[in-house]
Formats: structure tokens, C-alpha cells, sequence
């Protein structure tokens, strides 16, 4: 299966963030992808006071562009995550949608761990504007079973060990780690998720400045279940490609079946 991600600069104009997602898109159908991966918030990375003014209902214009995309190009998506606005919550959500190259929606995630952290100075704190989700998503993409994660999420092993207990051949993460942590943990957290789990990595990234003067560490990746690298993005707006090979993963598996020697009976998962 050939897949691509997604490396992008989102700010505060959401229309031309969208115009950007769309142009990777269909760069990465146009290299032969038949999955495309957009980072974290590619709709809008900004001041949380806009978060409610650029949110999006589900249907609404974003899943709409996902949608008409994926159907028009014949290319599965996951849609990265954007601000999403619910009845009867008064926060919002970081969602994730999973389309299907037939334009439906397969599946939507709620990132689960919000980012509440003060950094070198800096503080950041998503439950300011976001709910958490409650579900652990697990979609299919044609026949491949895929993992729904979204940026600090990945500091969570737990999580990956679910998804990759349920089946998942590919985890998605799309992110934007900032440059602070990121320059420390982004290639060993990803890394590391391949590996415990013997899957294929699909991290997503957000690189550079955005308001309010913080920055993105970028470095969007492909990483397999041995934990190689496949594919790294330069430090600019763009789309990866690299192919996955499924038989390498079983063999992967097969010489080391660390998922089979795990102690369920005494850890659980």
C-alpha cells in the first residue's frame, strides 16, 4: 500500500489551510497514494479565542472537503483533526476523521489526551476549549486495518498496545509536537510505537511559527515495525511518500512474536 503524510504550516486563516490540504492531497493521489494522512488542527493553529468562531459540525465544511476529495481522487484519508462542535457540549473536541475512497466516513476519533503542560516557559492547555473523547478507534481502510491517535497521545503506550492488540496493521498519528519537546521525543515516541508495537507508523506533522508565537517541530514521518524510518519530511510544507510492505511485516512479527508472548493473563489488554 502506498501512503503519504502531510507536512503543514496552518495559521489563522482558515480558508487558506484548507486550500493547503487540499493541494497536498492531491499531490498524494497524484504520486500514486492510495492513503493520505493530514496533520493535527490542519484547519486552524491559532489563539484559542478564534477555537469556537473555526469549529466545524460533522457534516460540515470540512468533512465536506474530506469527503468530495477522497471521492474525487479515489483516496482514503485521515483527516488530521480539526476543532469539531457537538450538541450539548459546551467544549469542543479534536477529531479525526477516517474516510473511505468512496467519500463515506468510516470512522471519527476524539483525541483522548489533552495537552494541559507548561514547556520551557510556554503553557499550553487544551481542556481551556477541548473535551476529551471516550472512545478507542479502530477503522478500516480497504482491508487494512488502522489505528485513530492524535499527536500527545503518543506519550500514552497503553493506547497503542489496544489498538495493536485489536489488530492494527497502521497507526496514524497526526500531530503538532512543538519544537520545544519535540526536538527531544518525536522520532523516539514514534519509533518506539512501531516498534512495541510491530506496526506502521503514520505521524502527520505541523512545522514552523504560528500564533501566538509558538512553533511546530515538524519532522512528519513513516516509520515501519522495526522502527525504520521510510520516510522524513524537510522543514517546509509538503507530502511523503513511501510503500508499505505487509509481507515484511508479517515476517517482522514472525521472527519476533513479542505479541504473542505478552502476559494478558497478569497486565491485561
Amino acid at each position: 500500500m502506498r501512503v503519504a503524510v502531510a507536512q503543514m504550516n496552518s495559521g489563522e486563516d482558515k480558508a487558506q489551510n484548507l486550500s493547503t490540504a487540499e493541494r497536498l492531497l492531491i499531490e498524494a493521489a497524484e504520486r500514486g497514494a492510495e492513503l493520505a494522512v493530514l496533520p493535527e488542527l490542519f484547519t486552524y493553529l491559532g489563539r484559542r479565542g478564534k477555537h469556537r468562531e473555526v469549529a466545524d459540525a460533522i457534516p460540515g465544511a470540512t468533512s465536506e472537503l474530506l469527503t468530495r476529495i477522497a471521492r474525487r481522487h479515489h483516496l482514503h484519508i485521515v483527516g488530521g483533526s480539526f476543532l469539531e462542535t457537538a450538541p450539548g457540549y459546551e467544549r469542543l473536541f479534536n477529531t479525526c476523521l477516517a474516510v473511505d475512497a468512496d467519500g463515506s466516513i468510516a470512522a471519527r476519533y476524539r483525541k483522548l489526551h489533552l495537552f494541559d503542560v507548561d514547556v520551557d516557559g510556554r503553557r499550553y492547555r487544551e481542556s481551556d476549549t477541548m473535551s476529551p473523547g471516550e472512545d478507542v478507534v479502530l477503522t478500516k481502510l480497504g482491508d487494512v486495518p488502522i489505528g485513530l491517535t492524535i499527536c500527545y497521545d503518543l506519550r500514552f503506550p497503553e493506547l497503542y498496545r489496544r489498538l495493536g492488540a485489536a489488530g492494527a496493521r497502521v497507526i496514524t498519528a497526526p500531530s503538532a509536537f512543538t519544537f520545544e519537546t519535540g526536538k527531544d521525543h518525536w522520532d523516539l515516541l514514534v519509533r518506539a510505537r512501531a516498534v512495541e508495537n510491530q506496526v506502521f507508523m503514520l505521524a502527520a506533522a505541523q512545522v514552523g511559527s504560528h500564533p501566538p508565537g509558538l512553533a511546530c517541530y515538524g519532522n512528519a514521518m513513516i516509520v515501519d515495525p522495526w522502527g525504520t524510518v521510510l520516510a522524513r519530511a524537510p522543514e517546509e510544507e509538503c507530502v511523503v511518500v513511501a510503500d508499505l510492505d505487509f509481507d515484511h511485516q508479517d515476517r517482522v512479527r514472525a521472527s519476533l512474536p513479542a505479541l504473542n508472548h505478552r502476559r494478558t493473563e497478569i497486565l491485561g489488554l
